[in-house]
């Protein structure tokens, strides 16, 4: 994702946060209750003032003592209102916040998973985790407490200061004057706090993907007995965080010093001026109380707003790397008028002098002029060496890329004419890395087709002989089997996997091994199973065992980005190729029969 410099990140200020404005809009009614008890709130704070100079000149000057009880009573409906209205303005606005803050969440990652693949090739699962939870807690405390906390200080300060020009022109003069000079270094130093904000967000997520990945591979660093040098690097990786944070915070502190001191010592200049008028009698001590009561209230709202607009910037900071992310575009979209796919697909598969380099290693080809066609309900196994191409051509078919040259075919459609998504759902995939999510053993077989019904995720299951593992765990299908499916075997998360393909029902089966992590007694009938599926449907088979590569309707040897055989087993071992010296090396499983098959 780009990185936005800090020079620019200090140049436009908070705009980031403009970004967020039509959230508020979907919430009209939330934003007018909160403006309205906002500023009812800060309205009623500027009556006080106003009670208490009433209530020094006359008050306190008469000897009715009813006359002192109704201002004291006065000062207590007034405090009720002021309490009515705030407790009225935190409901509203930290309802607000937290409303906004779901939707952008749900914004964000709806967006992040419609994504291409060569957007998650260069970016860390964590950091985009980080924006997801960290950059969006930021967005809420801005949305919900900042950002009226700044209303209501900037409502007060206006109206504090026109109250003082009311009451006493000559000393408001003295306090308006410092004015200029304590928003324009907070307007400055406030760019400052954001890009340093900025940082240190930045910071702080590529700690979080460290961590990420750290705690997703646990087992394997216990295993390497390297917990020591994981926690040395994430604990470097925390305090640069710190470190980066620390700079912000400095800044902040600088800011917020040097607004409240000149802001005071304007205050203090007001009450000097103030008692040498109320001794030579041109001021009563109340005027002078009320203009003094004024100053602190401009006083410490501006005093507020320099830290509110230090927190303000962070958001900003926060706002901006969502707005990053939002404004990521997906490499693969449909086409304006996407072609559609027949209402029975077939499932004849069609490269046509297709080359293609990934986006990371544009120099490096993973195809170079591959051609090859299956035919409808053909079983076509791809057999080579690693990094040959095999998952390459996968990742073409379900048009996670786009070749760079040529055409991929399904049914006679380039598959750069059709939606995306009504392609994927012509095509079930049992990867050899299995995805099992933390979640009931239904809810990951149901993965395959939402909206299944128990009846027809048991069935799949036992068609692809889970079920007999099922019925033995603690709760059945209804068993929480762990993040990454933790508490399953190898084996057993494969069996899911081929269950959540069998359960999609779909024309085109892409299989990566499927039985690769099975003992032999459940690979045999797995592949019974499978070959059950398999019949009336396209399947191309990524092979690393014997017993697959021999129920192949033919085999394609890739090498180098490119065909360099076909043909049966037989046929290929009696060339003696490529095909001949993996069969004696990658199927070394399978000898005996690779030796029968030969002779």
């Amino acid at each position: 994702m780009a990185r936005t410099s800090n020079e620019d990140a200090g140049r436009r200020s908070l705009k980031p946060l403009r970004g967020f404005v039509p959230y508020l809009r979907r919430y009209r009614g939330l934003v007018a209750g909160a403006l309205v008890s906002l500023a009812l709130a800060a309205l009623t704070t500027l009556t006080l003032p106003l009670a208490v100079r009433r209530m020094i000149d006359h008050g306190f000057s008469a000897a009715d003592s009813q006359m002192i009880s109704g201002y004291f009573a006065m000062l207590m409906v007034i405090a009720a209102v002021l309490a009515a209205a705030s407790a009225a303005r935190y409901y509203f606005v930290v309802t607000l916040g937290e409303r906004i803050v779901s939707d952008i969440r749900r914004d964000v990652f709806s967006h992040v998973t419609a994504l291409s693949a060569s957007f998650f090739d260069t970016t860390q699962s964590g950091e985009i985790v980080s924006r997801l939870a960290a950059d969006t807690t930021q967005i809420k405390s801005a949305v919900g407490a900042t950002a009226s906390v700044a209303l209501r200080n900037a409502i007060l300060a206006i109206g504090a200061l026109t109250m003082m020009v009311f009451t006493s022109p000559k000393l408001s003069g003295i306090v308006i004057a410092a004015i200029p000079v304590i928003v324009l270094p907070l307007v400055a130093f406030g760019r400052s706090v954001r890009a340093k904000s900025r940082s240190a967000q930045d910071t702080l997520a590529n700690a979080t993907a460290y961590a990420s990945e750290q705690i997703g591979a646990v087992r394997t660093v216990q295993a390497y007995t390297n917990e020591e040098l994981a926690t040395a690097r994430f604990a470097k990786a925390v305090e640069s965080a710190f470190q980066a944070a620390r700079v912000s915070i400095f800044a902040r502190s600088f800011l917020t010093f040097f607004a409240i001191f000149l802001v005071f010592s304007s205050v203090v200049a007001v009450l000097w001026f103030g008692s040498r008028d109320v001794l030579s009698g041109a001021m009563s001590p109340g005027t002078l109380g009320q203009f003094v009561l004024y100053s602190v209230l401009a006083a410490s709202s501006f005093g507020q707003l320099s830290e509110v607009w230090g927190e303000l910037s962070q958001a900003a900071g926060a706002a901006e790397r969502l707005t990053e992310l939002l404004a990521e575009k997906p490499a693969i979209v449909a086409p304006r008028q996407p072609k559609a796919l027949p209402a029975t697909t077939k499932g004849a598969i069609a490269f046509e002098d297709v080359s293609f380099a990934y986006p990371t290693q544009p120099n490096r080809s993973a195809l170079h002029r591959l051609n090859f066609s299956v035919k409808p309900g053909e079983t076509v196994a791809v057999v080579g060496p690693s990094g040959a191409g095999k998952s390459t051509i996968f990742s073409l078919l379900l048009r996670f890329y786009d070749p760079d040259s040529g055409q991929v075919r399904l049914d006679g459609l380039d598959l750069r004419e059709v939606d995306p998504v009504a392609l994927r759902g012509r095509i079930a995939i049992v990867p050899q890395d299995i995805a099992i999510f933390a979640a009931s053993v239904r809810d990951n077989i149901a993965f395959g087709r939402p909206g299944a019904g128990d009846v027809e995720v048991e069935a799949a299951a036992k068609a692809a002989l889970a079920d007999e593992f099922i019925v033995k765990l603690d709760k059945g299908y209804d068993t929480q089997v762990g993040e990454r499916g933790i508490t399953l075997s190898g084996g057993q998360r494969q069996r899911i996997a081929i269950a959540r393909a069998i359960l999609r029902n779909a024309p085109v089966l892409l299989l990566d091994e499927a039985t690769s992590a099975l003992d032999a007694t459940s690979e045999t009938l797995v592949q019974e199973a499978l070959e059950h599926l398999m019949r009336g449907r396209t399947t191309l088979v990524i092979a690393h065992r014997l017993a697959t590569v021999l129920k192949a309707d033919r085999i394609l040897v890739i090498d180098d980005g490119g065909i360099v055989e076909e043909g049966t087993h037989s046929t290929l071992v009696a060339k003696k190729g490529l095909y001949a010296r993996l069969a004696k090396l990658q199927f070394e499983s399978g000898a005996d029969a690779f030796r029968g098959a030969a002779e």
